[in-house]
């Protein structure tokens, strides 16, 4: 058993994000606080209508990364178990992009981490967002 075995879940995936594996995986009888973050596709972004997104990885890299901020998260936020689901591809409309679940015995951990695990996911993880506009496609930078 290594130190992620049965409290860190990640996945990067080609295929839509199963919100009920993330949240069995968080659950604990000893756990009272448990917070989920689903991220979804929205169809506007800065006053333009967005009309779908692409997101492309550095695969080995971003299961790195993730692996690395749900640990962190764990032993920071005092957290049970994390659960950090990232899609990639062509998404559309109300597809969920992330999925973060975490457990803790009380909630304001609960909230605390998983808050922080989406800013930082976006800071320094290798998942690169495209958006498809009416009027063009543009790459996005990472912001806070």
């Amino acid at each position: 058993m290594d130190e992620f075995s049965g409290t860190i879940d990640v996945a990067l995936s080609d295929h839509p994000l199963e919100l009920d594996t993330c949240y069995r995986f968080v659950q604990h009888p000893s756990c009272g606080g448990l917070c989920l973050f689903v991220g979804t596709i929205r169809d506007l972004n800065l006053g333009h209508t967005v009309t779908h997104l692409e997101f492309d990885a550095y695969d080995g890299m971003a299961i790195k990364e993730m692996r690395k901020l749900a640990l962190a998260a764990r032993d920071t936020f005092d957290l049970q178990a994390v659960s950090l689901h990232h899609r990639k591809g062509d998404l559309e409309i109300g597809d969920v992009a992330v999925i973060i679940a975490v457990s803790s015995v009380h909630r304001a951990a609960a909230f605390a981490g998983c808050e922080w695990i989406i800013d930082e996911l976006k800071k320094t993880v290798p998942i690169w967002k495209k958006e498809f506009r009416e009027d063009g496609s543009h790459w996005l930078n990472a912001r806070p």
